[in-house]
């Protein structure tokens, strides 16, 4: 934990009873392997959808793979893996933060400044292999670091288990009923085999993969979160960030609800902030049983109050595979999404829709979200300290806070005249005029 103007936690890391959600399956050589925590972003521009994702799992050290469902054939350059440290930074800039606030001295009189308005811009297949008697057909074979990956295609969902049973990977049991409705839709199946000798281990268990990510073009925005139930413990949480240019997204096909926002607490719960979060988020889900959670939507050049540096247009390029040509890169709106579902108990994958902006979780918009004109809504929860010190002036003016708890007169040198022969005073223009020398 660290603060500074503010303290951020990362929710998730502080519900470890929550499995966490795959938009595929992790298939072995042997032994049960679940997806533990996986990262997923979506950059969505026009009909072009970037899907990045970043896994760690745990089970036997031995090779596996993962199998995701893609509308097309994907080719070797449209694969790639990322550094880590995009994950991090988009993670932190989203996930719902506890601030932490000082009021300021009541009697210190703020200087006023001038606020220019600024102007808005405006938000502008060949077969490889012959098919195998299972009816399995390879589309495509290719290598991208430690994965190895083909992409394959079926007549029907048992041939697809016998396929990958022949290929010495261990299929759960019943698998096949969670293939055959992408069967029937058309689609094909993303194989990435791993390499084990080739994979970060992680201290105390599993091991990390490269963030992986791959670009395909689709009319339907969708993510496929059935196939991931095959790995469930029981409960699992999906964390789906969305880019998307001057855009926010929520779910077209489950219940949208915003999570809770400006709530005011005690100071004892900064020790216990991921408590209180998960307690809330629980309420919300039973309130609301399937529901997909907005916790963030702003515009991803800026925040406030921000972790760390906002995403830049060498982030957005990262994102968008490298395939963005004519997008406002300055434009971008940045999603979070949250919700949690149980294994048999999902019925469709996640379909995305287009939402109207709104603000919310700001110091100014109390706790209703409202509709604006663009994206500022946060999950933002505050503990407030109250001035201790000395109230020695007529008209106090007290409520007003800072994010520094040094914000007193005495630290405020480029406003007060602290020479000692002289008082002073505040004019209505916010400048200081000397009033007369004090007597020695």
């Amino acid at each position: 934990m660290k603060t500074i103007i503010f303290t951020l936690f990362l929710v998730l890391i502080l519900t470890p009873l929550s499995a966490f959600s795959f938009c595929g399956f992790y298939v072995g050589g042997s032994g049960d392997l679940y997806s533990d925590a996986t990262s997923v972003i979506l950059m969505r521009h026009g009909t072009r959808t970037t899907l990045s994702m970043q896994n760690d799992y745990a089970g036997p050290a031995k090779d596996f793979a993962m199998v995701i469902p893609v509308p097309q054939v994907l080719e070797k350059e449209d694969v790639k893996t990322l550094n880590p440290s995009i994950f991090e930074k988009v993670d932190t800039l989203a996930a719902p933060r506890l601030v932490e606030y000082w009021e300021e001295d009541p009697c210190y009189r703020r200087p006023r400044r001038k606020h220019r308005l600024r102007k808005r811009k405006k938000s502008i297949s060949n077969i490889l292999e012959k098919p195998s008697k299972s009816g399995v057909v390879v589309k495509a074979r290719f290598n991208v670091k430690e994965y190895q990956i083909v992409i394959l295609s079926a007549k029907d969902s048992t041939g697809l288990e016998t396929w990958l049973k022949d290929n010495k990977y261990n299929i759960p049991q019943k698998a096949a009923k969670y293939f055959q409705p992408y069967i029937q839709s058309g689609m094909y199946f993303f194989v990435a085999k791993v390499d084990i000798d080739k994979v970060q281990k992680i201290p105390g268990g599993g091991y990390r993969l490269s963030p992986i990510q791959f670009t395909y073009e689709s009319d339907d925005f969708t993510l496929p979160i059935r196939l991931g139930l095959i790995n469930s413990r029981g409960s699992q949480d999906l964390i789906i960030h969305i880019l998307a240019e001057g855009q926010r997204y929520e779910a077209a096909n489950y219940p949208s609800v915003m999570i809770p926002t400006n709530i005011n607490l005690k100071a004892s719960a900064k020790e216990k902030f991921g408590v209180f979060y998960t307690s809330m988020f629980n309420a919300v889900m039973k309130a609301t049983p399937k529901a997909v959670v907005t916790e963030y939507s702003w515009q991803a050049k800026n925040c406030d109050p921000c972790p760390r540096t906002p995403l830049n247009v060498n982030d957005i390029r990262v994102l968008a595979g490298d395939k963005l040509t004519d997008a406002n890169l300055n434009d971008f709106v940045l999603t979070r999404l949250h919700t949690r579902y149980k294994a048999g108990k999902v019925g469709e994958d996640l379909v995305f829709k287009k939402a109207p902006p709104i603000i919310g979780g700001r110091e100014s918009s109390g706790k209703r979200v409202k509709s604006a004109a663009y994206n500022n809504f946060q999950g933002r929860y505050i503990i407030r300290h109250r001035w201790k010190g000395k109230v020695s002036c007529k008209h106090p003016r007290y409520k007003r806070w800072s994010g520094s708890p040094k914000l007193t007169t005495s630290t405020k040198k480029s406003v007060y005249v602290k020479n000692k022969k002289y008082a002073y005073r505040r004019l209505s223009k916010g400048k200081i005029r000397l009033k007369s020398k004090l007597k020695k």
